[in-house]
């Protein structure tokens, strides 16, 4: 038998790791944490955080989470069941509820033919999306400006002195210089991941409701960045 712990805990949280396909993962780490829920009288809420994997390649796998929704409710109703206690369920699937719903958009600068590949220079760079170079990270890339040309290999690159690339041996529909591409999946951990590197502004945030576009965000402007900065007294 279990034995209640006299320590006053309302919740309980877990994570679970990310970009997880198997439902029965989160059952094992449910089992796992109902048994931590049960030595504690005081507990109200349990908090599975997130993990649900969402598909950054064309065809790629994601979390089906209607499948995972049948087998994880089982599961917690057959242990609210057994405490005799209702419990409040928390998840945080930020990711996987916005990454889709946004995308990044860039004009192509220069195009540069060399020995070993042709970049594309774009108008930005790892201040506004920084995945690929932080932990290189995979975002689809498409030229929206020629959707239907012929295919060419690029490789797409931003306007920062550092390590700066999008994507390596893309596959693109034909780009020209000023050409619209987009970057997928820029709705989790895009604009909030940005910065000011190099004294570059932020850009602006659209958001398309009912075929409307609508300005949710203003652009930066040099202002912007330099706003709070101050100029003390004594080194005039």
């Amino acid at each position: 038998m279990v034995k209640s712990l006299n320590i006053d805990v309302e919740g309980i949280h877990v994570h679970t790791g990310s970009d997880i396909l198997d439902a029965d993962v989160f059952i094992r780490a449910a089992e796992i944490l109902f048994s931590v829920v049960e030595r504690f009288d005081s507990v109200k809420f349990i908090d599975f955080g997130s993990g649900f994997k969402v598909a950054y390649r064309p065809g790629g796998l994601d979390t089906d989470i209607e499948a995972f929704g049948e087998r994880f409710s089982e599961s917690f109703n057959q242990f609210c069941a057994r405490q005799g206690k209702e419990y409040t369920l928390k998840f945080e699937p930020g990711k996987f509820l916005v990454s889709d719903a946004g995308y990044f958009l860039v004009h192509a600068n220069v195009i540069k033919q060399t020995t070993s590949c042709v970049f594309v220079g774009v108008d930005s760079g790892f201040n506004h999306l920084i995945r690929p170079m932080f932990y290189d990270a995979y975002h689809h890339i498409e030229n929206l400006s020629r959707p239907g040309g012929p295919e060419k290999v690029y490789t797409v690159v931003g306007y920062i002195c550092e390590s700066d690339t999008f994507g390596v041996d893309r596959r693109l529909a034909e780009v020209q210089q000023d050409d619209i591409l987009v970057m997928h999946n820029a709705g989790a951990c895009c604009l909030t991941m940005s910065s000011n590197y190099n004294s570059r502004n932020r850009p602006a945030e659209v958001l398309l409701h009912k075929g409307e576009a609508l300005l949710i965000r203003d652009r930066e402007t040099f202002e912007d960045i330099l706003r709070h900065q101050l100029d003390p007294d004594y080194i005039k």
